[in-house]
Parts: C-alpha cells; structure tokens; sequence
C-alpha cells in the first residue's frame, strides 16, 4: 500500500463539477491498494501518516504533526500508484488491488484514521472520475509505501 502525501493549506476534490469535499489546513493523501495489501499495512501507513513531523512550529522548522496542529485528511484512492512501466510507453495496473479487495482497505483506511485523529476524514469516491485540487504548503509531497519500511 502507498500514501502520497501533500501538506496543503487547502484541497478539494469535485465529482461531475460539483465539490464532493475539501479541507484546508492539512494532509491530501492519495492512496494506492497493491494485490498483497493487508489490514496491516493500513494500520502502519495510518500510524505513521498521523505521527509525520513535517508541519512547522514557532521556530518554522517540521517539528510537528498532523495531530499536533489538528490538521484535516483528504483521503483519494488512486489505483494508477502501482502503475507499472517497465515494457513499452503503456502503463499495465496489474499490481493494483481489484475493487472488490480495494474498497474495504479503503473504508478501513478511513474509519482508522477518523478514529485515530478523533474527526472525520473527507475522501474521493471510489472509482469515480475525480477532478482533485490543491494548494501544496511548502511544496511537501512524500511517499510511504508499507513494503518498503525505510
């Protein structure tokens, strides 16, 4: 499973030109469901999502968290992060998660991290075609994939 993660000072995500939801002030995370993916790797991938000190304090260095400075979630499933290019110009998804395996760890991704940061969490609809906006704080984008535990 991998988490792209953005600090945004704001993002949203709009549905058939309507805005189906949006945050300001914290995490778009685009997530990807790989065949092998577990509850396991939700649980780490949403421990360490909400545990990332990479918000500034006083002293404007990333010394704080999500938790920290009570920070929203936009959680967008993204199925096109296990994009394989290895052959030729046309990417294969043969990697990626069937919808049937894939919207229960994603449901679970949610009700974990609501639970986890105490709020909701706003999210895309799954396979639906999304128009996803933000505004990257910093720029900050990080990669954390549950297979690759560096």
């Amino acid at each position: 499973m991998r988490f792209v993660i953005q600090r945004v000072s704001e993002a949203s995500v709009k549905i058939a030109g309507t805005i189906y939801s949006e945050i300001q002030h914290g995490f778009l995370v685009l997530v990807g469901i790989e065949e092998s993916d577990s509850k396991e790797d939700a649980d780490w991938l949403c421990n360490k999502l909400i545990s990332l000190r990479i918000f500034s304090d006083a002293d404007d260095k990333m010394n704080l968290s999500l938790q920290e400075i009570h920070g929203d979630v936009l959680l967008v499933s993204q199925f096109t992060l296990f994009a394989s290019t290895k052959k030729g110009n046309r990417p294969s998804f043969i990697r990626s998660a069937k919808p049937e395996q894939a919207v229960p760890l994603y449901e679970y991704c949610i009700t974990q991290l609501s639970g986890l940061l105490n709020k909701p969490v706003r999210t895309g609809q799954f396979g639906a075609d999304m128009k996803v906006s933000l505004v990257n704080d910093g720029p900050v984008t990080i990669l954390i994939d549950s297979k690759n535990r560096e």
